[in-house]
């Protein structure tokens, strides 16, 4: 029997799913915030506090850019390597942050250690949240070396199942610990710190092309389609019924074996590779060929002896120079207006459903839900992207010009407070806030290269924290409590949150336009992408 062969990047990617999976325990918060509330005798603002580092802790993910590429910079200058072990550095400092954090906060909550200052305990939520950006710069940036031809389709896969970990996570939480979250804080120190360890050994850059690449990352795409449906099922039938545990072991076995699924993608990919495999070194001399022969100034990079980046920028900016250019700053302001609007909206929306008239258990739904629409957003728009680009020409910028005009009518639908106006706005909001997360990185990866990819887009995504701070403080929070000044604490009405939602549409109107910027700025340069793109599928190769 034929030995298998599990250093390939098919497993690579089933690796990296696994880690996003359980790389997503920020968007539980709500879980075990009221016991961190309770045993530490926080008031609702401390911690609000201790959720701002939370966020700030994920998103400035600067650090693990810079360690990525120091731990892959071998790969980057050596031609004559084809694959490279640098990512498990940056998954193991993550895991470590992770432990260290969680179990920090865990140790104050069961009592273990005495209540550290509120300081310390946002110290510790930083570390615990800064680990997810290392996980997902060494899974994200990894996925674009392996996949340079279909980089939106990769992106969205990874941001895609972390977008869907947060569900995973609660489903975890109510089959093992329902009502036990001091001891869901403690897995949260574990489990994702252990998952990645197990898998960072499978985690490389392989500069080969594998086989057809988009029949095999559109079954991935299927497993989380379907992942994310059955999530949707279970959530819905939660908030109808009430699950007896046996229920929730039957949905939790179920889960299981949808997310064991990705395995069997990689396994059906070594029977194909093997009929590759004589033909990889003419095709090694044409893709060359074609490096040397396609339009000026777009070339190979020097990472990839195989050519296989044809859909990249021959030169790699660092972040310096990225910084100096205006196609940064656009993409910086965008992004502010577009994620910052977005994480007011899913932040504020139990008080929002409060003023509209909706029950808490319909807004609990609508929270929940959110994972759902995030997830569609980060998956389909990286997809869709990438489908456009190689069939019609359509650059990604426009697609950012698209999302951000579908926040802009979500936000007005929100802001008119008519019956079911939240539902409608939350779906549109959701699915568009979530396209951000995997338009954004390709975007940085075509423009900039993929030399400094993980340090560029993570100091891009500081826009997100900055833009949710504005919005969700100085306008939602601020409108809110002066109109509620002469009701008491709570805000009943329309009015309590409309001004907000239109100040936040006229922000992703100028988000929107900012990116229409970019896209007439960029226009010719991924005219000269798609020109390479075509020549080189006319080589017979993927």
């Amino acid at each position: 029997m034929e030995r298998l062969n599990l250093n390939t990047k098919w497993f690579s990617t089933v690796a990296s799913i696994w880690i996003q999976c359980t790389s997503g325990s920020l968007y539980t918060f709500s879980i075990y915030s009221p016991t961190l509330k309770s045993t530490q005798s926080y008031d609702q603002s401390t911690l609000d506090t201790v959720s701002v580092f939370k966020d700030i802790g994920a998103n400035c993910g600067v650090l693990s850019g810079v360690l990525y590429t120091k731990a892959t910079s071998h790969h980057h200058h050596q031609r004559t390597s084809t694959i490279s072990s640098g990512p498990w550095v940056v998954l193991l400092v993550g895991a470590i942050q992770c432990f260290a954090g969680y179990f920090l906060m865990w140790a104050a909550v069961s009592g273990l250690i005495r209540p550290p200052p509120v300081v310390v305990m946002c110290l510790f939520m930083f570390v615990a949240a800064h680990a997810q950006s290392f996980f997902n710069t060494a899974n994200v940036v990894t996925s674009v070396r392996n996949f340079p031809s279909y980089s939106g389709t990769a992106v969205g896969i990874m941001k895609g199942f972390l977008g869907l970990s947060g569900a995973i996570l609660v489903q975890v939480y109510q089959t093992l610990f329902n009502n036990r979250p001091t001891s869901y804080l403690l897995m949260l120190a574990l489990l994702p710190s252990i998952n990645p360890m197990i898998q960072m050994w499978f985690v490389r850059i392989h500069s080969v092309s594998e086989g057809d690449e988009k029949k095999y990352l559109d079954s991935f795409s299927v497993v989380s389609l379907v992942l994310a449906a059955y999530l949707m099922i279970i959530i819905i039938l939660e908030h109808v019924f009430s699950f007896q545990f046996s229920m929730r072991v039957v949905a939790f076995i179920l889960l299981m074996l949808l997310l064991v699924s990705p395995i069997f993608v990689a396994i059906k990919t070594r029977e194909k590779n093997s009929d590759i495999i004589s033909e990889r070194n003419q095709l090694v001399d044409e893709s060359k060929m074609l490096a040397r022969h396609g339009p000026s100034g777009y070339r190979s990079l020097p990472d990839d002896p195989e050519g296989s980046s044809c859909l990249q920028n021959d030169q790699d900016l660092n972040l310096l120079q990225a910084a100096c250019t205006v196609d940064f700053w656009i993409l910086f302001l965008a992004m502010a207006c577009g994620m910052g609007s977005g994480l007011a909206t899913v932040n504020n929306l139990s008080q929002v459903g409060g003023s509209l008239g909706y029950a808490s258990f319909e807004t609990n739904t609508l929270v929940s839900l959110w994972s759902i629409w995030n997830f569609l957003g980060r998956f389909g728009a990286g997809y869709i992207s990438d489908q456009f680009l190689r069939s019609r020409g359509w650059s990604r910028p426009l697609f950012m010009v698209i999302t951000l005009a579908g926040m802009t009518i979500g936000h007005l639908v929100i802001a008119s407070g008519l019956p079911g106006a939240l539902y409608a706005g939350s779906v549109l909001v959701g699915v568009c806030y979530g396209s951000q997360w995997s338009l954004m990185p390709t975007i940085a990866s075509e423009i900039f290269g993929v030399g400094h990819m993980g340090t560029i887009f993570n100091t891009i995504t500081i826009a997100s924290p900055v833009g949710s701070y504005i919005f969700s403080v100085r306008v939602v929070g601020y409108i809110y409590d002066r109109e509620s000044s002469g009701e008491g604490i709570t805000c009943t009405g329309t009015h309590c949150i409309m001004l907000s939602f239109l100040i936040m549409a006229s922000a992703t109107f100028l988000g929107a336009l900012a990116a229409l910027g970019l896209f007439l700025r960029t226009k010719g340069f991924y005219n000269r992408i798609v020109l390479v793109s075509l020549q080189h599928s006319m080589t017979g190769r993927p």
